[in-house]
């Protein structure tokens, strides 16, 4: 009974790669889309032992893989009904697949976009011949007035992910991968709602099945992780959308039925890790992906770590798929900020010090010469001061575990904030505020070279002679640093002779408005 079930599954399987494979092989994807490159990363290579390479979807005409499955279904939709117009719902990378794909087969195309889409999204759907309607502030209300405006306009709805024919077109992208490199052990897939997954896993596992297919999602919109846990697709209550393009409640139907047979695992990350893929990517390629379309090197670095902990053999041949490229480029900024956390390669703390003189020398001494990538503090009162620190690691959990132990041993009350995600979305750049206190109070903006030791050189020239009472320092990766510190000091105190010995260019700063208005006392 259970050998006529196994031929039973292995026979509906055989059905679904050839149903897939002709249409994947016959795809007409190439009048919109172009074959992408398949690039190695170096750099990256080296650092993990394995050959790490990029599918380069980010080098489509509309900068995602998207505009493959758009343009195979509605060639399917030419096909069959030469004057019908489309209606789909997107805010990014959907819209402009449709939208060119419609231009290129002279179809009318209506897009629905939440009226919170950044401008320049809307701009470019504009700009490649689709009609924008503007309607919701979120996608569920766009997509369901989109599903309506079909209906009443006898349009035909394109949906993003959940339809063979999408899946089909997104499959084109293993086609090429395959035919580029044929001795891959396994390939990375981003999951949103899972059309480029199901597409390119049922083609590689038709193809070269001996090649592991991994999806990877973000820890907070694993919708596909949360369907395979369950047997059937699941609503999340919420996902996080910083990987914007990934962030989806609900893995498609059709997309689930192939991911159970066709996709081996699902590996998440956290939002520092993608931010750390992404620093990859340029590092290596000197090309900028969105959080989502980093998100399968995110999970390959996080697979290789896996296995160099175990016995499996290496080194070993990955692929990963950079997916898109349609990034907000304000989100650079968060990226710069969490890429070295997602690296191991920086802690954040909070850290419980004496109000006294010295005492922020003495807490840089125990950390023995480790270089302060971010140091925040404001006076609050007269016994104890609570700093947010940012220390710099070069060998990852093993260095922070030393770290940690140091902070122990030298009494120090401390907590490692470096997953906690409240203290380094907010808290970070909220710390400091007015003293409680009116304080005899000089600020000063100081800007010196970025080496090591130099902000103890710069401790170490001001001594115990005053009370620090501000202290803000960030660490950008550029070539000179800057920090803004308060002290208290009398009227007629020789400080400037003292910073005049450190040899930084400084500016005292106490009569600025924003000083005055937010960081002082009454």
């Amino acid at each position: 009974m259970n050998n006529l079930a196994t031929v039973q599954t292995e026979q509906t399987d055989t059905e679904l790669m050839q149903q897939y494979l002709r249409d994947i092989l016959l795809s007409p994807v190439y009048q919109a889309a172009v074959e992408t490159p398949l690039d190695g990363m170096t750099k990256l290579s080296q650092r993990l032992g394995h050959t790490v390479l990029l599918k380069r979807e980010d080098k489509q005409p509309v900068y995602s893989f998207k505009l493959r499955g758009a343009f195979h279904k509605l060639h399917k939709v030419k096909q069959h009904s030469p004057h019908a117009s489309v209606v789909c719902a997107s805010a990014g990378n959907h819209a402009q697949g449709v939208a060119l794909s419609a231009s290129k087969l002279e179809i009318k195309a209506t897009i629905v976009m939440p009226i919170t889409t950044p401008e320049i999204k809307v701009a470019a759907v504009r700009a490649l011949g689709g009609n924008v309607v503007l309607h919701g502030t979120a996608f569920d209300e766009a997509n369901s007035y989109a599903i309506k405006l079909a209906n009443t306009e006898g349009a035909i709805y394109i949906p993003p992910f959940d339809d063979s024919d999408v899946i089909a077109g997104q499959g084109t992208v293993a086609k090429e991968l395959l035919s580029q490199h044929n001795q891959l052990n396994a390939v990375f897939i981003p999951v949103g709602g899972g059309g480029l997954m199901a597409g390119m896993a049922v083609y590689i596992k038709a193809i070269q099945p001996n090649v592991r297919v991994i999806g990877v999602e973000p820890e907070d919109a694993a919708c596909l992780k949360a369907a395979m846990a369950a047997g059937e697709p699941v609503t999340l209550d919420r996902v996080g959308l910083f990987a914007d393009g990934v962030a989806v409640k609900r893995i498609g139907t059709e997309n689930f039925n192939l991911a159970k047979r066709f996709c081996d695992e699902v590996v998440t990350v956290t939002s520092d890790e993608i931010c750390a893929a992404i620093k990859d990517i340029f590092d290596d390629l000197r090309a900028v992906a969105e959080p989502a379309g980093a998100l399968a090197l995110a999970g390959l670095k996080k697979y290789s770590q896996q296995l160099n902990n175990s016995t499996l053999p290496k080194p070993q041949q990955f692929a990963a798929v950079l997916s898109g490229a349609n990034l907000n480029f304000d989100t650079l900024r968060y990226v710069s900020e969490r890429c070295e956390l997602g690296e191991k390669k920086e802690a954040v703390f909070a850290v419980t010090i004496p109000e006294e003189k010295g005492s922020f020398r003495r807490f840089c001494q125990t950390l023995g010469g480790r270089a302060i990538t971010e140091f925040n503090y404001r006076y609050a009162s007269n016994n104890k001061a609570h700093i947010f620190v940012g220390i710099k690691l070069r060998h990852g959990q093993q260095e922070l575990d030393t770290v940690t132990k140091l902070l122990s041993d030298a009494g120090y009350d401390y907590q490692d904030l470096s997953d906690d995600e409240l203290a380094k979305l907010h808290v970070r750049h909220m710390v400091g505020g007015m003293p409680p206190r009116q304080l005899q109070e000089q600020v000063y903006q100081f800007n010196f070279p970025e080496y090591p030791g130099a902000l103890m050189n710069f401790l170490n020239t001001l001594g115990e002679h005053w009370n620090i009472t501000l202290f803000h320092y960030r660490n950008h990766g550029a070539a000179t640093g800057d920090v803004l510190a308060g002290f208290e000091v009398a009227q007629h105190s020789d400080i400037a002779s003292y910073l005049d010995k450190l040899g930084y260019q400084y500016q005292q700063v106490s009569s600025n408005r924003s000083y005055q208005t937010f960081l002082t006392a009454g």
